[in-house]
């Protein structure tokens, strides 16, 4: 399929860019919390922006998924103290609520997308998807030979859906993007070691009762929740449900809820109104203390000093020219 690889655009197609984000200057916003004001496309829950602007961006967050693909040079995100550095070809996919910064070259340009995917997070299912976005994804050809090609087309006619302003544009895209979720999520499956030997029906009963218990966490992590309790839920032993939970998300039970509910409290810590205290119990964490640990584990600083911190940052704006594994043992 020729259109796969995204080449530079010629100067008329950058009109075309401007045109469709009119009803955006190309700043940034970021609130006094470090969280970005996602400036969405009108009436949408959607950002696509072509950027060739040579400033990067401090440390902010925001609640959607950003990804960007660079068309010319290099650019780079540096997300919890890790810097990836992509290059035309590369695909980089930011989860939400991460604290990233952004890089770019004096010269280059890239694709940046920017969508509030929370809608999809509700579907049936979405759970089992979500360790993908635990962390920062970023998707090189030679990686992921199996489906880069599928991955990278969706993408391209994401944008293409986008900038040529087409009847149904957000309801195409996002059905689009979850069909990229099902290649990125079956692909995903396809490597988990425990499934690769299993006839297709046996995947299929060992996905869907992984996928409740996903649903069930999702929803209620503000609980305590027992993996003995879990494994024996769905007539696992408890050491072969660990072993495979394992090998499917990449963190143990007990780390991913504390992964799950640190993500919540980030959220949290941005409204000011409430406490530590208050931020803990509603994160599903037992105890203040536990919360302060395990938060400072995870993102290397206190709940307290990650909100002061947040404070601090501001954001480096430019208009638009005329153009994690955590190792833990509280649950």
């Amino acid at each position: 399929m020729a259109n796969k690889q995204i080449t530079l655009p010629a100067s008329q197609d950058r009109t075309v860019f401007y045109d469709v984000n009119s009803d955006f200057t190309g700043n940034r916003n970021v609130a006094g919390s470090s969280q970005e004001v996602v400036q969405y496309h009108t009436g949408t829950a959607i950002r696509i922006w072509y950027n060739d602007i040579p400033n990067g961006y401090e440390t902010h967050w925001h609640s959607a998924l950003e990804i960007i693909m660079p068309v010319d040079n290099w650019y780079e995100a540096t997300v919890d103290g890790e810097t990836y550095h992509i290059v035309p070809g590369d695909i980089l996919f930011i989860p939400p609520g991460e604290l990233h910064s952004l890089t770019s070259p004096e010269t280059g340009n890239r694709f940046i997308y920017v969508m509030d995917i929370s809608p999809l997070t509700r579907l049936h299912g979405f759970a089992a998807v979500q360790p993908l976005l635990s962390a920062p994804l970023h998707i090189r050809k030679n990686e992921y030979p199996a489906v880069y090609d599928e991955v990278m087309e969706l993408l391209v006619q994401i944008r293409n859906v986008y900038f040529s302003k087409s009847d149904f544009m957000e309801l195409t895209i996002f059905s689009l993007l979850l069909q990229l979720f099902v290649t990125l999520g079956k692909n995903h499956i396809n490597n988990v070691e425990m499934l690769s030997g299993m006839r297709v029906y046996k995947q299929k009963e060992y996905m869907e009762k992984f996928r409740s218990v996903m649903d069930y966490i999702d929803t209620h992590y503000m609980e305590e929740l027992n993996l003995e309790d879990i494994a024996r839920s769905i007539g696992f032993s408890k050491y072969h449900f660990s072993r495979l939970f394992k090998q499917y998300t990449g963190y143990t039970f007990c780390a991913y809820i504390c992964y799950r509910r640190i993500k919540v409290a980030e959220e949290l810590l941005a409204q000011p109104d409430l406490s530590i205290t208050e931020i803990a119990l509603q994160a599903g964490f037992p105890s203040i203390s536990t919360f302060n640990r395990v938060f400072k584990q995870q993102k290397n600083c206190t709940p307290s000093v990650y909100r002061e911190k947040n404070n601090r940052y501001l954001n480096v704006s430019t208009p638009l020219p005329d153009s994690v594994n955590p190792s833990v043992s509280d649950c």
